[in-house]
């Protein structure tokens, strides 16, 4: 006989979707607010003049990049979480910030790159401390090339996060794994929850289409 799909078994479980979405959505979050500071200050190291700040910076960036983000939340849950303590859930966030930072500095980098030097000379040369020239000009200059590729990044940590559900955080993806091992409706759950995460990141690079426009118009 052929799959009788059952769609009752998302209704009847939407509750627990429902705590399950709240989790991703949490932990992509957290881990958002916790990459930015840090992709930021290892983009600001990597063009520093300074060799060791730098070094550091690009170490860190190699390093992270080099190693699979499946891998990390492993060594970081297993490993470094005996050491700290740490639950599934911040192991998931400080896992998940900082593989995505290492990310957000290469971008910051490219876009600080990106800015003529005569901006920075011209800043420098009315009298502005190297911090002021960077915060009052040449930041605000590259974060408008910037947000494409930090927003798309940001999209693809909100993807990234379901991964979380390997070291036992209880987020959408381990709900529905759960799901189907007590209910069988294989089709019927990922494809709500493939659905779900649809929706939202669909939202998301729309309203960055609207910062684009946005910004495009005062450029």
């Amino acid at each position: 006989m052929g799959y009788q799909m059952e769609w009752g078994v998302i209704a009847d479980n939407l509750p627990l979707f429902w705590e399950g979405l709240l989790i991703t959505l949490k932990i992509s979050a957290m881990a958002l607010l916790f990459s930015l500071p840090i992709g930021i200050v290892a983009g600001l190291c990597r063009i520093s003049r300074n060799r060791i700040l730098s070094f550091i910076a690009s170490a860190y960036v190699e390093l992270v990049r080099g190693i699979p983000l499946l891998v990390l939340l492993l060594w970081i849950f297993f490993v470094l979480g005996r050491f700290l303590r740490i639950d599934s859930f911040w192991a998931a966030v400080l896992g998940l910030a900082i593989f995505s930072g290492a990310f957000v500095a290469e971008i910051i980098r490219a876009g600080i790159q990106s800015v003529p030097r005569g901006q920075m000379e011209a800043a420098r040369s009315s009298g502005m401390s190297y911090v002021q020239a960077m915060r009052l000009v040449i930041l605000p200059q590259a974060f408008r090339k910037v947000l494409p590729p930090l927003a798309s990044q940001f999209i693809i940590l909100i993807k990234d996060s379901s991964l979380a559900s390997v070291i036992s955080v209880v987020d959408l993806s381990l709900v529905g794994n759960n799901l189907v091992a007590t209910t069988f409706r294989v089709l019927e759950i990922w494809t709500f929850i493939a659905a779900v995460y649809f929706c939202i990141t669909f939202s998301l690079s729309q309203i960055v289409r609207y910062l684009e426009r946005k910004y495009r118009v005062y450029e």
